[in-house]
């Protein structure tokens, strides 16, 4: 006796959330721009309007980068700072062939995402290592490696990526609701809003000060404290809020978007432990590079610029260093024009002697 086959339940297709008005405004709307294999005419068309892609970070003076550091094939090449790839591709391409480039990065999220999409793009084992650890754990990851002599060059990008700043998942932007978070790696540390709530007044003046130069500290941490104290702030756009309602009423609008903006970065630099990581990896360099080898560092503040400055200068002055870089380099008009992030990036450089 025959019987009819069991039909399976057909599967619903769930339309895609529509956004309102012409473009997509919200990060997790932007479908194109996030699956930028499928769709690169469109990352293509929001490149050429000066934009950075929803879910990528366009790579800050790649070329002058490449001059400063003046990697060979055969190179042992460090990026303390993967990120996006951008940097870590380019100097893959200098050390090739019988180069290998070590990738540094903290953050567990964005390591995985770039290291499958390089080795899909060519970078092998062979040539292509990373590692997920702070900059600051230089000397660590090089023993790890096995290489025990130093390397040829060192780079590294300072900067926030294009992909934390635009996430508000991330909690690193005013500019859309997400958690008070900041954290490059989730998985370890406190929040943002727990700092917050644990911070003195006269602790977070210093620091507004010192990460941010910002001029309004002492108005800004009393005010700041004192709204944590009354309840917490657990969300970027109740903390943008409380510094805008700290400020003075006849405040300008700029003058006010530029505030907001120091007191996340101070708070950032702050939760992440930017400053001693930074000092750890300058106090590093020396040892971890060979004789004649060169390091490059982007920095995007004056706080970052102060220290690499500093310890260039004092490397130079005790023989650890045979040539640094008088000036900054900056990016060039055409290169702001096409990407506003990169306007106040400065590129400094030093030879080990």
């Amino acid at each position: 006796m025959s019987s009819e086959p069991e039909s399976s339940p057909s599967k619903v297709h769930k339309r895609r959330v529509r956004y309102s008005g012409k473009n997509p405004r919200r990060f997790d709307q932007k479908y194109k721009e996030l699956n930028a294999e499928q769709y690169p005419d469109e990352v293509a068309k929001v490149r050429a309007s000066g934009k950075t892609p929803a879910g990528q970070h366009v790579p800050i003076m790649v070329n002058e980068v490449l001059e400063c550091l003046r990697t060979e094939a055969g190179d042992q090449v460090v990026d303390c700072t993967l990120g996006y790839g951008g940097h870590s591709r380019a100097l893959w391409q200098a050390c090739q062939p019988a180069g290998h480039l070590l990738s540094l990065d903290v953050d567990p999220i964005e390591l995985a995402r770039t290291e499958a999409r390089l080795r899909t793009s060519g970078l092998s084992e062979d040539s292509f290592s990373t590692r997920r650890c702070n900059f600051a754990g230089l000397s660590k990851a090089l023993a790890e490696q096995g290489w025990h002599e130093g390397v040829n060059v060192i780079f590294a990008d300072l900067g926030l990526s294009s992909m934390q700043i635009d996430n508000p998942a991330r909690g690193f932007t005013f500019k859309a609701d997400g958690p008070l978070d900041m954290r490059m790696n989730p998985e370890r540390g406190v929040s943002a809003a727990q700092w917050l709530t644990d911070v003195s007044v006269m602790k977070l003046t210093s620091l507004l000060q010192e990460n941010a130069d910002e001029p309004n500290a002492t108005l800004l941490a009393e005010a700041l404290t004192k709204r944590v104290s009354q309840a917490p702030i657990n969300s970027t756009r109740a903390l943008a809020e409380a510094i805008k309602q700290a400020l003075p009423l006849r405040t300008g609008s700029d003058d006010v978007d530029a505030t907001v903006r120091r007191v996340f970065q101070a708070i950032r630099i702050a939760v992440n432990e930017e400053f001693s990581a930074l000092d750890s990896l300058m106090r590093a360099i020396p040892a971890a590079l060979k004789s004649g080898g060169r390091v490059a560092l982007l920095t995007f503040h004056s706080g970052e610029d102060r220290r690499v400055k500093k310890a260039f200068q004092e490397g130079l002055r005790s023989g650890v260093f045979s040539a640094v870089s008088d000036e900054v380099i900056r990016a060039s008009m055409e290169e702001q024009r096409a990407n506003p992030r990169s306007s106040s990036a400065k590129l400094r450089w030093a030879v080990k002697a």
